[in-house]
């Protein structure tokens, strides 16, 4: 089990799932450049890395700014080898209470910012007939449960987008995979305010995203447990795929 040579470039990398596999691959002996917003937590992650960890604060959202962050990061560290797209943000919606602009927000940011990132890295490593880019989605994108319209939508989309890329960029010498969590310990899931069966803490889905990089998987999720529930429930017919996820729902509070 090896992974790709080249520096790991990890977006939203300021805190949960990118911040704990930033420092797992710092403790591995790469060279790891990290991205995100809030520029301050960025920067502290840096500065106790002992040198292995390079700040590079970005928007994924500005297209532009993608180009030139990939840029600065080959023109200063060297050509960049792995790159974890796991900038994306969550929240849940209330069907009778449909707000389009959510829809855009997570959009935008879900899957148009990481399609800013491919676009910035898939010519250069295309070029250099090596690299593996992996994109955080979802066991949600799995299949459509109450309250993950929304947010399950845009990992669904990275999921189909990664399995019609993947052939095409093999032929290339570029791995293209997807991350597909469940439930994960992070200042996102922490506002959740429901049961969340299965969780495990951001360093074991840093440890899981690992492996899977080294074995060269396609999907890369866990835990196992709530990736098959999942799986299952997809193949399920939909009078009792409906009957099930209707017991997902909220009780009105009386």
């Amino acid at each position: 089990m090896t992974l790709p040579k080249g520096i790991v470039w990890i977006t939203g990398a300021s805190s949960g799932i990118g911040m704990a596999l930033a420092e797992r691959m710092a403790r591995d002996g790469h060279v790891v450049a990290i991205s995100a917003r809030r520029v301050d937590d960025l920067q502290a992650l840096a500065d106790r890395s002992a040198g292995r960890i390079h700040a590079f604060p970005l928007d994924i959202t500005d297209r532009n700014g993608v180009h030139a962050v990939v840029d600065a990061i080959e023109r200063t560290l060297g050509p960049i080898g792995i790159a974890v797209l796991s900038a994306g943000s969550y929240l849940r919606e209330k069907p009778e209470r449909f707000d389009a602009d959510q829809l855009r927000q997570m959009v935008e940011l879900n899957i148009m910012g990481t399609g800013h990132c491919l676009e910035a890295l898939i010519p250069r490593m295309v070029e250099r007939k090596s690299g593996a880019i992996s994109m955080v989605g979802s066991v949600s994108g799995y299949t459509g449960l109450p309250g993950g319209g929304i947010y399950g939508g845009t990992k669904s989309a990275l999921i189909t987008l990664a399995e019609a890329m993947a052939p095409g960029l093999k032929r290339k010498g570029v791995a293209i995979s997807v991350i597909n969590p469940g439930f994960v310990k992070t200042p996102l899931t922490d506002k959740n305010d429901f049961p969340m069966p299965f969780i495990i803490s951001a360093e074991q889905a840093a440890d899981h995203i690992v492996r899977g990089l080294a074995a060269g998987r396609f999907d890369i999720a866990f835990p196992w447990q709530i990736v098959w529930l999942l799986k299952l429930l997809r193949r399920l017919p939909y009078p009792l795929y409906f009957a099930l996820t209707q017991r997902m729902l909220r009780r009105p509070k009386s």
